[in-house]
């Protein structure tokens, strides 16, 4: 079986220019690298991956069972994608989802006519859009904040409460979000970016996050992790912890299913990001947001899992049922894909 595993920001999508910014080249190469270790561990698999030359003093992966590409320009690389993405029986698109990139390349995989292990364009395209992905959780009875569409210019409702949080409605992440305390800071904060927005009631919890591994009949979750974002109203991603407590484990992985449950055919690995409440019953519990991708979660999670997590995701996206165990450890992982291990003893399923 051959891998393709594409990440756009250290893999060549960006070589029309300048080498992105040193935090987003890490984390994008920590991910590229805990897929390619992990493909090539698993027997019979051959793993194709590409990256900027620009780069190329990074400690890439390396092994007989890895091949790596490294075109020199912006159209090579294009070109290298569609050759690799045809050829390969499945293709893993990581990129962020800013200004359509990652359904951009992930559309470009299909029109090569490969064969995506991960969210189809429709899924990426809905999740993609902050506004649309809670409308559509709404409407299938999945709890997510109270909040509206707000384009710049626009008033806000007197009856809208606060304090409340402006997002792009295509952002990626944390970027541009920004917590606002009162009605004429969110219409200064759309103004300013000029960008359709989500504005949506604070909701106060512990930030979650569960991956969730899909395929046709497979919907199987992997440890919640806490969210670790900075205090400054400004909600930047530092990291996590895995795993939950038991009680808020459970309600993050019985959410996280239904958000999950709710998407037309997922494919591969799904991020489901949640509040939960104080409630203990899970009745102030929210989605924010689904990624459809891969995300740093992945760094933490393989360093608590026994087995190897990207054979149970190609198990996953082909319908068969991936058998999973984690280590009984307490794992601190940071943006930027860095780990540390707290042992404990014993195994527990995921």
């Amino acid at each position: 079986m051959k891998v393709f595993v594409f990440e756009s920001l250290t893999g060549g999508g960006h070589l029309d220019n300048p080498v992105p910014s040193p935090s987003l080249c890490g984390e994008g190469a920590a991910m590229l690298a805990a897929m390619v270790e992990d493909f090539s561990a698993l027997d019979g698999v051959t793993v194709w991956a590409m990256r900027d030359f620009r780069l190329r003093r990074a400690p890439w992966p390396q092994g007989a069972q890895i091949r790596w590409e490294e075109p020199a320009t912006a159209e090579a690389a294009r070109r290298t994608f569609d050759t690799l993405a045809r050829q390969a029986d499945w293709t893993l698109v990581i990129a962020p989802e800013l200004e359509g990139e990652l359904l951009g390349w992930c559309q470009r995989a299909e029109a090569a006519e490969g064969r995506l292990l991960g969210p189809s364009p429709a899924v990426v395209a809905l999740a993609s859009d902050k506004e649309a992905t809670c409308r559509h959780l709404a409407a299938a009875g999945i709890p997510v904040p109270v909040g509206m569409a707000l384009r710049p210019g626009q008033p806000v409702p007197r009856a809208f409460g606060f304090p409340a949080v402006v997002k792009p409605c295509l952002g990626a992440g944390s970027e541009a979000v920004r917590m606002v305390a009162d009605a004429q800071a969110a219409e200064k904060a759309v103004a300013r970016l000029g960008l359709p927005c989500r504005l949506e009631r604070f909701c106060a919890g512990q930030a979650a996050s569960v991956a969730v591994l899909c395929g046709p009949g497979v919907c199987r979750p992997l440890l919640p992790c806490t969210q670790r974002l900075s205090r400054d109203g400004r909600f930047r991603y530092l990291g996590g912890t895995l795993p939950l407590p038991p009680p808020l484990a459970r309600r993050a992985v019985r959410l996280a299913r239904r958000a999950v449950a709710s998407l037309p055919q997922p494919t591969g690995f799904v991020g489901v990001d949640l509040v939960l409440g104080a409630d203990p019953r899970g009745r102030e519990d929210v989605v924010i947001e689904i990624n459809p991708r891969l995300t740093t979660s992945y760094i933490g999670l393989r360093r608590a899992a026994a087995s190897n997590l990207a054979g149970a995701m190609l198990a996953a996206a082909q319908g068969r049922r991936c058998r999973l165990c984690f280590r009984r450890i307490y794992v601190q992982f940071t943006a930027k894909g860095q780990t540390k291990v707290r042992h404990s003893s014993g195994y527990y399923p995921g």
